[in-house]
């Protein structure tokens, strides 16, 4: 099969043709029909804290058709199409069987979506109805992401809530937040590439102002937030968050770094200001994310501005890495 592999730090991303997977007892194989590229992905070639070996074929958030199974697979059938939840687990100790897969001893995260094919688990497949499609499948797991955030943030109908960061995990969560009810969302960026995008997906407010971020947002929102959340990973926005939000609101970090931050917990402590982390998601949250888009949510589907050929991935890839007007690309191997 054709695909697309990380090479080395810094460097391009190449093709190779590696052997068609043949599945093993419990596995599956899937024939990838769309694959999104994730933030991660790019941070993954850019930063050694990401593990990356020579070889190793990325992307984590595909959809396609099952093709093949080993023994001992039950629930699915050769022509279903899934969406592959990318959080490997056992399926069957405690904490899976609840959906919370992190904690599973056998946790490890799935990659090969940039790929003709890759091997999954049955519990990693959610089967996608005749309502939704190939892409729909493939946008799954960042809105899963945002969702398990905004969970976990504790927000409330009322609230009033600032984005930092408009990715498509920042655009997803001010999605959820809109649709749970915050009385007005306001993203922040540094640029306005995605205004329009963003207003589009559930924000009220787009605030763009690097000269004074704090102050453009609380006029934007009208006061200090209740919920900040944090979708970028930049050193600073923590401490630009405790700025930003009111005295006992929450900061909810989303956004992923792997630089040392500081910050001054003095101020964070005069404030209360609870500071939550937001890691993956749950299966729950997950189906519920589909569930959104079967439901007839048109809003996370804006995410998607391209859909690019495996042939393109390598220079697309490349282009990703500089700020542009792309949001959400989507590779159809």
């Amino acid at each position: 099969m054709r695909a697309v592999t990380f090479q080395a730090l810094h460097a391009p991303l190449a093709f190779e043709t590696l052997p068609d997977p043949t599945p093993d007892a419990g596995q599956v194989v899937v024939k990838v029909g769309r694959c999104g590229i994730c933030g991660s992905d790019l941070h993954m070639t850019e930063d050694a804290a990401y593990g990356c070996k020579h070889g190793d074929v990325l992307g984590h958030e595909f959809a396609g058709e099952v093709v093949g199974m080993g023994k001992d697979v039950t629930g699915l059938k050769t022509g279903d199409l899934v969406s592959v939840i990318p959080l490997k687990s056992c399926g069957h100790c405690e904490h899976c069987r609840k959906g919370e897969v992190r904690w599973c001893e056998g946790f490890g995260l799935q990659g090969g979506g940039y790929a003709e094919y890759a091997v999954t688990r049955p519990n990693q497949c959610v089967k996608l109805g005749t309502d939704l499609s190939l892409a729909d499948g493939a946008i799954i797991e960042p809105l899963a992401v945002a969702l398990h955030g905004v969970n976990l943030s504790g927000i409330q109908p009322g609230d009033k809530v600032l984005v930092l960061g408009a990715g498509p995990i920042g655009l997803a969560t001010a999605f959820w937040c809109k649709r749970m009810g915050a009385s007005k969302v306001a993203v922040q960026d540094i640029a306005d590439f995605q205004e329009q995008r963003a207003l589009d997906m559930g924000a009220d407010v787009f605030v763009v102002d690097p000269t004074d971020p704090v102050g453009s947002a609380e006029r934007g929102l009208g006061s200090k937030a209740d919920i900040v959340f944090e979708c970028v990973g930049v050193p600073g926005l923590i401490a630009q968050g405790v700025e930003q939000v009111r005295n006992r609101g929450t900061i909810l970090l989303l956004g992923l770094c792997t630089k040392p931050d500081t910050l001054n917990t003095f101020v964070m402590l005069t404030k209360e200001v609870k500071l939550v982390t937001s890691a993956f998601f749950t299966v729950s949250e997950y189906e519920a994310s589909l569930e959104a888009l079967a439901s007839g949510a048109i809003e996370p589907r804006l995410l998607v501005t391209d859909t690019i050929s495996l042939d393109a991935t390598p220079e697309v890839f490349e282009s990703l890495k500089h700020r542009t007007s792309q949001c959400k690309v989507l590779i159809a191997p």
